[in-house]
């Protein structure tokens, strides 16, 4: 164990990665994530109102410790502003079919591993096939593997790949086909986002999901080059980051962008969660009927 993590160590540093504990445990995390269920009743506040946004920020994988306050304080700006009630919580407990039936959206923030046992991932699955919106932001599409695959295959649609590294925050062209969905709807025909470019192993273009939003893999280097290794992470001309469809009855969002906390202060991010947000739960828009 002590020599696994003293190679974790010389890996990070020699890949330019400032050390720190935090940065240490996340990277571990990220390779070795932990299986907690939480089982605890959630009691959810009585003065509730409608709609209402269920927030969660669990990690049992790796943990975006700036994303995910960044995030969250954005959000709850949104609800504020918009007149929406929002409850925040990191137990996946909160996921049963009482407590669901309370809210008109979830939003994933930065969800990472195993989030829910199996009791809680029916009560969310059948709570979005029966007309529940679902909004996931960047990690909680980040997992290389999933023992969800109804989560993998049917809510996100498409694999982690991986992100370039070397450099791993790069500038690049963000490309916005479909400018009639309320999240893209303020947002310019293209523009250029500092980000951590996921990529996959689909477009789910294939699979007729609406795609919002792609990037142009011309205008960064997606590759993965730390080590002496070069991982070739391009997906071609189609290279989704955005994008919305249906489960059952229940409408499906996920946006790839979000891993930096500066993001958050972006006209163009909050334009994009608040748009989602309210498509998902059926404030605006068309769709999943």
């Amino acid at each position: 164990m002590l020599r696994r993590i003293l190679i974790g160590v010389a890996v990070l540093l020699l890949a330019g990665v400032a050390f720190n504990w935090s940065t240490i445990y996340n990277g571990w995390r990220a390779t070795h994530p932990v299986t907690v269920y939480e089982t605890e009743p959630v009691a959810l506040p009585p003065e509730l109102g409608s709609p209402a946004v269920l927030l969660f920020t669990k990690t049992n994988g790796f943990r975006h410790e700036e994303g995910i306050p960044a995030g969250v304080t954005l959000i709850e700006a949104i609800a504020k502003r918009r007149g929406w009630s929002v409850f925040h919580t990191e137990s996946g407990a909160a996921f049963t079919p009482e407590n669901l039936a309370r809210f008109t959206a979830i939003v994933w923030h930065q969800v990472s591993g195993d989030a829910l046992n199996d009791v809680q991932k029916d009560a969310m699955k059948r709570w979005i096939e029966a007309g529940g919106g679902w909004v996931g932001v960047h990690g909680s599409g980040g997992d290389g593997s999933y023992a969800w695959s109804w989560y993998k295959d049917e809510l996100i649609g498409a694999l982690f790949i991986g992100h370039p590294m070397g450099p791993q925050f790069q500038d690049a062209k963000l490309v916005v086909e479909d400018r009639a969905h309320p999240a893209t709807m303020k947002l310019p025909e293209s523009l250029v986002h500092n980000e951590e470019w996921y990529s996959f192993d689909q477009s789910v273009r294939a699979k007729g999901y609406r795609v919002l939003a792609t990037v142009d893999e011309a205008s960064y280097s997606p590759r993965m080059k730390m080590l002496g290794m070069d991982r070739d992470l391009h997906m071609g001309a189609d290279h989704p980051v955005i994008w919305s469809h249906c489960v059952g009855r229940g409408r499906v969002f996920y946006s790839a962008l979000g891993h930096q906390a500066k993001s958050y202060a972006l006209p163009e991010l909050e334009h994009l969660l608040e748009g989602a947000i309210a498509w998902s739960a059926r404030l605006e828009g068309e769709g999943c009927e």
